[in-house]
């Protein structure tokens, strides 16, 4: 999936004060491409997203020995620099397409249409979730981000990030359960 994106970047020589940004781009290119495809839902565009966050990488380059986290602070990067980009987009816009994209290729006609329109429906109901809690529940849908982690993206405390992910989840179900789709 992601292993054919590509940077194009130029190549950095490292030294002890610097990054090595190859590592960089091998170690998290394929998470930030999932957090940005997350909040997009567009390819296209997540992968500029991560292009984006690797630029930023080597504009602060000099600096970046002081990151405490580095994997807390590249998603960070890419979280709000997607969540800049979807201020341009509908959400209407993404929907089909990235719905389709979670149906099982494999899937007889008529269960994938029925797989298609359920998707579809969360991700509309995921849509009219305060901004706060589908945040969590975007980031908490990358199963490789710890509680922790999550906080430090959002800038929330992680008591903080249980509730409203706890809020989102509860609600969520909820509305799918009235309109009939869970």
């Amino acid at each position: 999936m992601v292993e054919e994106l590509r940077l194009a970047l130029p190549v950095t020589h490292t030294t002890s004060s610097d990054i090595d940004l190859a590592a960089l781009v091998d170690t998290y290119s394929a998470l930030l491409f999932r957090v940005a495809h997350s909040i997009l839902r567009n390819r296209a565009e997540a992968e500029d997203v991560v292009q984006d966050v690797f630029v930023r990488v080597l504009e602060n380059r000099r600096s970046l020995m002081e990151v405490r986290d580095m994997r807390v602070w590249l998603v960070r990067i890419a979280w709000n620099r997607a969540l800049d980009r979807r201020q341009r987009i509908r959400p209407d816009q993404m929907d089909d397409l990235f719905a389709a994209t979670l149906i099982g290729r494999n899937l007889p006609a008529d269960q994938a249409i029925d797989e298609h329109r359920r998707m579809k429906s969360v991700l509309q109901e995921m849509e009219r979730l305060p901004k706060k809690e589908r945040q969590v529940l975007l980031l908490a849908a990358l199963e490789e981000l710890s509680t922790a982690e999550m906080a430090g993206i959002t800038g929330r405390s992680e008591s903080a990030v249980r509730a409203l992910l706890f809020r989102a989840r509860t609600r969520l179900r909820e509305r799918l359960s009235k309109g009939g789709n869970a």
